[in-house]
């Protein structure tokens, strides 16, 4: 795979790192009026990079940032490579310049990047069909999925044949199926409840290999010489049978796969059904890494991986890079400014989601609130309750998305630890529902899982020795909890044990009670006492302004949380 090819890379990691050490002045050499592309046209190679982006989640100013990226396109096109730039997923939620334009500003600084293509990951969905479908439109590069259906008919085009340096390069989109679970279910149904939307799902995975492959072949027939995949896929075992690997091995005539979803950043080559060898190749998320693929003049693909930026300060803030993307970059963020920066609360300790000692290989913090207790969970979930008058509620983990550092708290901070726009609402429950999504909730560990319950007013035990009896349907659903020892004991509410007969009221956002968000169908026909009463972030902004007085008190301070949750392996 790493046979020619790699001193271009070199060649580009060193000059970021150099002028990272020198101040910046070489890559802003290279970036000045003087030297663009544009007035001084290399002569062509006839070699093509494909650069690549994933899962960017509004993070247009992180890592390399938007304009690091471009600056690196520009790089490249100036050596008379010719260079193609396409998007696996998830590029426009995730931050408030997402969350407050609803997509908008970050398809429009896409657009000024240049992008030739993009796929839609799960999260393209959070502000519903039509505005989605309103985003492609604006978009000026084309959206592909071979496996995104309106009434069993594709809403896209299954791939797309783009030339560069007179090689014809196909790119195939593929986005999850767990995306119905993972973004709102409701978003995918009509007035009547039924799926109308669908990403060929099913048991076996079957029916996405037949699209795929498909795709593939038709491709190859109209003449592609090179087939690329673009997937939103990921690597987690709850994506199966729908992973980059499971589709690899079940088709044939993919030369690269570039993937997204689970923000790692795996080299992997792998076999194909014909035991033919296929790269895999993911990118993280944020603009940490920028992957590429680099292909020869004669249609070889001569290296494919990712350059990663390690450093705290962005690219283009270290290195001074200035282009016209980071200029238009520099805009949308100059609008957001007043408003993200309106001081609301303080904090003298940080409210976290993370576990406070672990660190992953790369040394960073280890993800905690989708598998436990955390102080920012806590949070949540008092706010969610408090303002609904509920006697508990419960918070998806997956939907608390980033720390609160201590100090100054503002809106900016709030729309990060809520970027999705959900809204409080109350139903009323049984005992006996509550007892059956808890288990729900809690199934995957000590894996985490985006519906992990975090919760207020009510407190539970989890025995991970005891195997998960939650079955679900095709689409990841909550279809029953299997006869047999539950995972989920001591479940009290108010201090006193939870009455299975009794009713409850609960608060919650529409994104789980009404809308089976995280699989959650066990609430189905529950009577609604406030639909959609506030959002999610103005929601923990009231909370900790009028309700705490603007001061995080001393009862958030552990980061493991107050004890709600209890997780634990029986001894044998």
């Amino acid at each position: 795979m790493k046979r020619r090819g790699g001193l271009t890379a070199i060649f580009l990691i060193v000059t970021l790192l150099l002028t990272a050490v020198c101040g910046g002045a070489a890559l802003a050499a290279e970036a000045s009026p003087e030297t663009t592309p544009a007035e001084a046209p290399a002569e062509k190679n006839g070699e093509v990079y494909i650069l690549y982006t994933s899962d960017i989640h509004c993070g247009i100013d992180q890592g390399f940032g938007l304009a690091g990226l471009k600056q690196i396109r520009d790089t490249l096109e100036k050596q008379g490579y010719t260079t193609l730039l396409v998007d696996d997923g998830d590029a426009v939620q995730g931050e408030p310049i997402g969350t407050l334009s609803r997509g908008e500003a970050v398809v429009e600084l896409m657009n000024a990047a240049g992008y030739d293509a993009a796929i839609p990951g799960n999260h393209e969905f959070d502000y519903g069909m039509d505005r989605f479908l309103e985003l492609t439109a604006l978009a000026g590069h084309p959206y592909i999925s071979c496996n995104f259906t309106y009434m069993d008919e594709l809403v896209f085009e299954p791939y797309v044949i783009l030339e560069a340096a007179g090689l014809r390069i196909a790119f195939v989109g593929v986005t999850t199926p767990r995306t119905i679970t993972d973004s709102t279910p409701t978003t995918f149904q009509n007035e009547a409840g039924e799926y109308v939307y669908g990403f060929m799902q099913d048991e076996t995975g079957e029916r996405l290999y037949d699209a795929v492959q498909s795709a593939v072949d038709a491709a190859r027939a109209e003449g592609a010489s090179l087939v690329y995949v673009m997937g939103h896929c990921g690597l987690e075992a709850e994506c199966s049978p729908w992973t980059y690997a499971d589709i690899i091995e079940h088709t044939r005539g993919i030369d690269v796969f570039l993937d997204g979803h689970s923000h790692d950043t795996e080299q992997v080559v792998m076999k194909n059904i014909d035991g033919v060898d296929v790269i895999r190749s993911a990118c993280g998320t944020k603009l940490a890494c920028v992957g590429y693929s680099h292909i020869s003049a004669d249609g070889e693909v001569l290296e494919t991986g990712i350059w990663s930026w390690t450093n705290d300060i962005p690219a283009p803030q270290l290195l001074g890079i200035d282009n016209p993307v980071g200029e238009k970059v520099a805009e949308a963020a100059a609008a957001l400014e007043e408003q993200l920066d309106t001081v609301v609360a303080y904090t003298p300790f940080t409210l976290t989601i993370n576990d406070p000692e672990a660190v992953d290989a790369d040394g960073k913090p280890v993800r905690m609130v989708r598998r436990a207790e955390t102080n920012l969970g806590d949070l949540c979930a008092d706010a969610c309750r408090a303002q609904a008058g509920a006697d508990f509620a419960f918070v998806n983990g997956g939907g608390i998305r980033v720390d609160i550092d201590a100090g100054d708290i503002t809106c900016g901070d709030i729309l990060k630890v809520f970027p999705y726009g959900n809204a409080l609402c109350v139903i009323e429950v049984t005992g006996q529902q509550m007892l059956d999504a808890l288990e729900w909730g809690v199934r995957a560990l000590p894996d985490e899982v985006g519906c992990f319950p975090q919760v207020s007013g009510i407190s539970y035990e989890v025995d991970v020795s005891v195997e998960s009896l939650c079955v679900e349907d095709g689409n990841g659903m909550m279809v029953s909890i299997g006869e047999g020892p539950r995972r989920v004991r001591n479940v009290l509410v108010g201090g006193e044990p939870i009455d299975p007969d009794g009713t409850y009221t609960l608060a919650g956002f529409d994104h789980s009670l009404l809308n089976h968000g995280g699989g959650y169908t066990v609430f189905d026909g529950s009577p609604l006492l406030q639909d959609r009463v506030k959002l999610d972030n103005q929601m923990l902004i009231d909370y900790i302004v009028d309700t705490l007085g603007g001061v995080i008190g001393e009862e958030y301070a552990d980061p493991c949380g107050q004890g709600r949750i209890v997780i634990y392996e029986s001894e044998e």
